[in-house]
């Protein structure tokens, strides 16, 4: 399986070329995409793409297992970078893998990835939630999870919906929740805007804007309980009782209940004296 660019060609990496220059076979969800792709390259093309699509794909699937049993290279190119989100490669990938044989990637570009580091959001622990339900009870249920989510949440919406999708997003999660919106990644007018949430839906039910967009949502800010003075002194009195001085017992407890150090000090020197 091989990542291709989601927008500039020249994303397109040496490793990709080789091995679709040496494929038997380049399986692929739209030919006519992967064949531009393949021209761009100087790779010809005659004779060896072939649809694998939601209305084939598992028989395609079972025909490739066939071909790599009899020692066929197949290569699968994504249709917009990785994970490849709509492409049919997990069904194939999950046939090689069914049966025993060797599969193996070559990575590309990802525009949730691209998105995420445009953001400046944190990146050490984000929820990648692909396109949300258009309608209904599952949409609802969706939105209500980002709303209530602490880590950075990546979704991705199609063009004529990024203003709905805002305005939704805006009422779940508080217009002033911050967001990042990238447009056209990597291609020739590409745009990022970040900031409320409820402004970017009025910018963009004034002019819906035009192609594929990924939405960063910044994660709500955990909320931590205040320590209680019970919990205080117990750990005063634990570090007392190891010998700790004032000093020390106060520098201990403030790191690790998260108040403060003079407060900590006052109690050890107060139950020292007793």
């Amino acid at each position: 399986m091989v990542g291709t660019p989601i927008g500039n060609l020249g994303d397109l990496s040496p490793r990709v070329v080789d091995a679709l220059r040496s494929a038997d076979v380049i399986a692929c969800e739209d030919t006519r995409r992967t064949r531009k792709l393949l021209s761009h390259a100087g790779i010809p093309s005659e004779g060896r793409l072939r649809a694998v699509h939601a209305h084939n794909e598992e028989h395609e699937a079972e025909r490739i297992v066939e071909e790599v049993r009899a020692g066929r290279t197949i290569v699968y190119a994504t249709d917009a970078g990785m994970p490849g989100v709509s492409d049919p490669g997990a069904v194939v990938v999950s046939a090689c893998r069914g049966a025993a044989l060797p599969v193996e990637v070559i990575p590309g570009p990802s525009a949730a990835l691209a998105a995420l580091a445009l953001s400046g959001f944190p990146a050490d622990r984000f929820v990648f939630e692909g396109f949300l339900p258009r309608k209904g009870r599952t949409r609802a249920e969706r939105l209500a999870s980002i709303a209530t989510e602490t880590r950075t949440v990546v979704v991705f919406e199609a063009p004529g919906r990024i203003a709905a999708t805002l305005s939704d997003l805006a009422s779940v999660c508080g217009g002033e929740r911050l967001v990042c919106v990238a447009r056209e990644i990597t291609k020739l007018h590409e745009e990022v805007w970040e900031g409320p949430v409820a402004l970017a839906a009025g910018l963009a039910r004034a002019a819906e804007p035009r192609g594929e967009h990924v939405i960063v949502v910044s994660g709500i800010p955990l909320v931590v309980e205040p320590a209680s003075d019970v919990a205080v002194e117990d750990a005063v009195r634990d570090a007392l009782v190891r010998g700790l001085s004032a000093r020390d017992t106060a520098a201990e407890v403030a790191t690790a209940l998260g108040v403060p150090k003079r407060r900590a000090y006052e109690l050890a020197v107060t139950l020292r004296k007793q």
